[in-house]
């Protein structure tokens, strides 16, 4: 039977990456920090503030965000904080979802809560946000973009997921449901209540859905670290 690797964000099926190998799930496991720790925390630092920042990028477009996004939007509509403030408390408590799933924590993990909350507020305070479709557009397609080469790079650092995705994945390990029915119920789940919270959901919250799967995919046998002995996938 051939290896297959779950789309980390959709689906499960076959992906041949550009080296003409199938990549698998294992090769995205955590490797102890103490292995190549210099080359794999700045791609793991590196990754996470261009993801906050592609964040914030996807903020300034107006034209609708990501399902998390409008949650997190909502959020901080009705309390107040700042929008890196909220991702960082619901990042929190995401975790403590992760204790029934018997889910490790890695670096990267507790990393992820911190670092995407400073870059996310600190590139909302830099870009304004332009009135004009034209670059609103570019901000959104930048963004998304973006956020799927931080994603790849994050996650290829393999020091541990992000408490988002590290649950998602926890669920389909404790229940047996489909990497796929589990993001979409959960994705819809966090959209609607965002939604009702009074986050932004247009057009980018669409294109993100049908292209970040796709690009990030796309990125990862790229942004993957591997150790010398295991081949390129």
């Amino acid at each position: 039977m051939r290896p297959i690797i779950l789309n980390w964000l959709w689906i499960a099926r076959p992906i041949t990456t550009q080296y003409g190998h199938m990549a698998t799930l294992t090769a995205l496991h955590q490797v102890p920090v103490r292995i190549a720790p210099i080359r794999r925390l700045s791609q793991l630092f590196a990754g996470l503030w261009l993801y906050g920042a592609s964040m914030g990028m996807h903020i300034r477009s107006t034209l609708g965000l990501d399902p998390w996004d409008v949650l997190h939007e909502g959020l901080a509509r009705r309390t107040g904080l700042s929008f890196g403030l909220i991702t960082a408390i619901t990042g929190v408590l995401v975790l403590l979802v992760w204790i029934p799933l018997k889910q490790k924590p890695g670096v990267g993990t507790i990393a992820n809560v911190v670092v995407i909350a400073i870059s996310v507020d600190v590139t909302l305070a830099i870009i304004p946000a332009p009135q004009e479709l034209l670059p609103r557009i570019v901000l959104l397609v930048l963004g998304i973009v973006l956020n799927a080469v931080a994603f790849a790079a994050y996650v290829g650092s393999r020091l541990g997921p992000g408490p988002r995705d590290g649950m998602v994945t926890g669920f389909c390990r404790r229940t047996g449901v489909s990497l796929r029915l589990t993001r979409t119920v959960v994705e819809l789940l966090v959209l609607g209540t965002g939604w009702l919270l009074g986050g932004t959901v247009g057009i980018g919250t669409i294109l993100y859905a049908v292209s970040i799967g796709p690009l990030a995919q796309l990125f990862l046998p790229a942004l993957t670290w591997r150790e010398r002995s295991q081949p390129a996938s």
